[in-house]
């Protein structure tokens, strides 16, 4: 090529890109978290729960009347027990509304693999320590999910070991592995319709695995086509007491996420071939497609990644860029490094160590047959009281948020948003009790429990169940 055929190029490409970019648009948040904010949860009463830089401090973080995120307040929560200042753990949102993480690669700055863990209440706001599963003296980083009976469940990261936690006990259970064809180490879980668990391999690359908790075993899904595995550049890394154990990195992979068509949009770090490859697993046929590479030479290896109302997926490359998968494109928009979560506005909260910000897409439209159906609800309703709302499709059609292995954030349960009409005030009732916490449930009626605010303003309102970002169509209900 010419000179200036190349420069003719590089023109229309920064022309191309400035068009993708200015459509979507990035609004810092007006109070910004006091202590840092490197990893959020969505909490069933709207508010977000962060964790501050490494710290055992968290804060949380409350939309204003108008339901604004952006012109939300902090407010500081409990800190964990002494000795537990985790970074890279396993974590959840469970179906009564606490947070659960156990486990961290990182403890107090040490490369340790912890096994220490903490169950968050946020009525009474305090943490209590978890137990490790039984003859786990170490869980790091590891991989989990909770399922759509509501249990949580961990893979050892040094094994092919799994274990459930049961959140009325909070006792765990050793669960089978058989069939696992490498360790659990690096790997990222993803939910699917079935209640299975699908994961694609970082040891063992390109071979995918889909795990039954029914029969406790793992069969294999076949090859990812392309290879989503980075090398370790990492020798021997040393943990334990005396640092005498040595862990051996198998390198990384991308999140894997569940789009809204039904497959997996599975994303890969830097491969010996070159940028990050991606790969798309349909579970119904079994069947594996090549995916488009990550634009500017870009990865996800140990990166986020959330799926917007309009269904596309958002992936954060590791150069911070951010990247818009349209189920066939795959287009940067803009740069924003830090921890991703879908808020119930269809926005993303962007977080980081020193500054939070608000991702809006360019477009939040979608399908009104992906949103949650209200089927019964109460007419009338008191403030202070608790009560039961069924319909169809409350927990959305995924997980919607994903990582490389660790840092669990699935938003998967349903939120219920009551604005006043007189006002427009916007009030959440805190969810607990859903029926499932499993994805893309169509047809079958589900429920969950709302309690209503003691500060929603009475009279006339509107109330809708939001899953993933997505609200319901509103019903009218009395406030009293």
């Amino acid at each position: 090529m010419t000179k200036r055929i190349i420069l003719s190029l590089t023109l229309t490409s920064l022309f191309t890109l400035a068009r993708i970019s200015s459509a979507q648009t990035l609004t810092p948040l007006v109070h910004q978290p006091p202590g840092g904010a490197n990893l959020a949860f969505q909490l069933t009463d709207g508010t977000v729960m962060c964790q501050a830089n490494s710290s055992q401090d968290w804060y949380k973080l409350t939309p204003d009347n108008t339901g604004s995120y952006v012109n939300g307040t902090w407010t500081r929560l409990a800190s964990l027990q002494p000795g537990y200042i985790p970074d890279d753990f396993a974590s959840a949102v469970l179906a009564d509304g606490r947070v659960v993480i156990t486990g961290g690669e990182y403890n107090n700055g040490q490369f340790t693999l912890t096994n220490l863990g903490a169950v968050y209440d946020p009525i009474a706001n305090t943490w209590t320590p978890l137990a490790a599963p039984p003859g786990w003296d170490f869980i790091g980083d590891s991989p989990s999910v909770v399922l759509p009976d509501g249990r949580f469940v961990v893979g050892r990261k040094l094994d092919m070991q799994v274990a459930a936690l049961d959140p009325a006990t909070l006792t765990w259970t050793l669960l089978g592995n058989a069939g696992k064809s490498d360790f659990n180490a690096e790997e990222g879980w993803t939910l699917l319709p079935d209640g299975t668990i699908f994961t694609f391999d970082v040891q063992n690359a390109p071979n995918s695995e889909i795990y039954n908790p029914s029969t406790q075993t793992w069969q294999s899904a076949g090859s990812t086509l392309v290879d989503l595995h980075s090398p370790s550049p990492f020798g021997c890394l040393h943990y334990g007491p005396h640092g005498q154990f040595c862990y051996f990195p198998p390198g990384e992979v991308g999140p894997g996420i569940l789009l809204a068509d039904g497959r997996v949009f599975c994303t890969g770090s830097n491969s010996q071939a070159g940028p990050g490859h991606t790969a798309l697993y349909t579970p119904s046929t079994g069947t594996w497609a090549v995916g488009p590479d990550f634009p500017n030479g870009d990865n996800a290896g140990d990166s986020f990644a959330v799926l917007l109302p309009n269904g596309n997926a958002l992936v954060e490359g590791v150069s911070g860029r951010l990247y818009e998968f349209d189920g066939t494109n795959f287009n940067p928009t803009l740069t924003a490094p830090g921890a991703l979560i879908i808020l119930p506005t269809g926005q993303v909260l962007v977080s980081n160590a020193t500054f939070a910000q608000v991702y809006t897409p360019a477009n939040t439209s979608f399908p009104r047959r992906w949103a949650p159906r209200i089927r019964q609800f109460p007419a009338t309703v008191v403030r202070g009281s608790t009560y039961r709302i069924t319909g169809q499709q409350f927990n959305g059609l995924s997980q919607a948020a994903s990582f490389g292995d660790e840092l669990e954030t699935a938003t998967n349960y349903p939120l219920v948003r009551i604005t006043n009409n007189a006002t427009g005030h916007v009030f959440y009732a805190r969810t607990h009790g859903h029926s499932t916490m499993g994805v893309a449930t169509g047809r079958a009626r589900v429920s969950t429990n709302f309690d209503v605010p003691a500060a929603a303003e009475t009279g006339s309102s509107s109330l809708e169940v939001v899953a993933n970002g997505i609200p319901s169509q509103p019903v009218t209900i009395t406030v009293n």
